[in-house]
């Protein structure tokens, strides 16, 4: 029998660096990003050998005062300050609960703080420890471009008939907007509950149309796999095309109007990338998230949300072989984590593929803003108007009354 006492943190998953995964994993600023900013005030050096004595000291200075929220695509040096880890919509509602808290602390991306802003009281204090940590597919769809998609579908004469539903993963301004036109928000988890929710809202649910965004692949799976549709019901609206590149009888027999968007990470998932890692590893369990692909979710042997894979994982047996198609970070932790009950953990691809705007919250960032906290400086607050605030909020609210 193995002596599990022995058993080492596993660092290799099999995958190899890219040039531009190594250039998206450093600190300079892209001014293409949702906010592109440098951080303002002096950053710590990363060479610093204090670090994480530093970010002790000033948490443990702010006592009460600071609640720390860590998504689980975080970097393993920011994780251990968090005092809840999680999806973005269960930190939010982390922080909610702690009314006590003056700062939240964010560590993830521009959306999530944004929508911790929204479901916190007026009193307590969103900070983002890097303004440029935005998110690549909450950028592909703005207020006004989702806009000018109202004004075609109304041309082509369905507005009426169309339900907007967005993900969690998209700005307040977009959440605002499905909450204005009667829509839901949804999460990975609870995508199929609220398209069933939206489909039953129309005078004629067999004429009702959902709007989805702005991940085309969430929605499409979540039809086709969950609902019983049919590829032919979804067509892909593209704000770059005039009309979204479709005619108003494309609009008119379709039923899921998706966006053109996209997550950076889990879109680079092939159906290669499961058909080698079959071959590579016997006997491997293929897991993937539903932002994957149509191909590679139908690939697959089981299919699910950040939380339903690290369930999956928890109530694995001993021995199992699992291929993980999600953010790298996860994979990495869930891989050490699980070392000692023998479970093979092994990323779906064998590139690396970080969550680079995730990655810009690192020890440095989140030093500098504990030490601003503790100082009495107030740091990169994340803060939603009260109209915006208000239409949001009517769409999250509409997402927790889903049975």
């Amino acid at each position: 029998m193995r002596d599990v006492t022995t058993a080492q943190p596993r660092t290799d998953l099999d995958v190899q660096p890219t040039p531009l995964a190594l250039l998206l994993l450093g600190r300079e600023a892209d001014p293409t990003s949702e906010r592109g900013v440098d951080c303002p005030g002096d950053l710590p050096s990363p060479s610093d050998p204090d670090l994480v004595a530093r970010a002790r000291a000033a948490k443990e200075k702010l006592g009460d005062k600071v609640f720390v929220l860590g998504h689980h695509y975080q970097r393993d040096e920011v994780i251990q300050f968090a005092d809840v880890t999680g999806d973005s919509f269960k930190l939010a509602r982390d922080a909610a609960a702690r009314p006590e808290a003056e700062y939240i602390v964010f560590c993830g991306v521009h959306f999530m703080a944004e929508s911790a802003d929204i479901l916190t009281s007026d009193e307590q204090k969103v900070v983002l420890p890097d303004l440029a940590a935005g998110c690549s597919m909450a950028d592909m769809a703005t207020a006004e471009q989702v806009a000018e998609c109202w004004d075609v579908l109304s041309e082509a004469g369905v507005a009426d008939q169309v339900v907007p539903v967005a993900y969690m993963n998209s700005s307040a301004d977009i959440k605002a907007f499905t909450g204005r036109h009667g829509g839901t928000i949804c999460t990975s988890s609870n995508a199929k509950r609220a398209l069933e929710w939206a489909f039953d809202q129309g005078q004629d649910p067999a004429t009702t149309k959902i709007l989805f965004l702005p991940d085309q692949h969430l929605g499409r799976n979540t039809a086709v796999r969950d609902l019983g549709m049919s590829l032919e019901d979804c067509v892909v609206y593209n704000p770059h095309k005039p009309n979204g590149g479709l005619t108003a009888e494309q609009l008119r027999d379709a039923r899921m109007i998706l966006w053109r968007g996209h997550c950076s990470v889990h879109g680079r998932f092939s159906l290669e990338s499961v058909e080698d890692v079959r071959a590579r590893v016997p006997g491997v369990n293929v897991l993937v998230h539903p932002e994957c692909r149509h191909e590679v979710v139908a690939a697959a042997d089981l299919v699910g949300s950040t939380e339903y894979i690290i369930k999956t994982l928890e109530a694995a047996p001993r021995g199992s072989k699992w291929a993980i198609g999600t953010e790298l970070n996860l994979v990495r932790r869930l891989a050490n984590r699980f070392a000692a009950e023998d479970k093979e953990i092994v990323f779906l691809d064998r590139t690396v593929c970080f969550c680079s705007t995730m990655n810009r919250i690192d020890l440095p960032h989140l030093v500098w803003a504990l030490e601003s906290l503790a100082e009495g400086n107030l740091v990169n607050r994340i803060e939603v108007d009260e109209e915006t605030e208000d239409f949001a909020k009517l769409a999250l609210e509409r997402m927790l009354a889903l049975p």
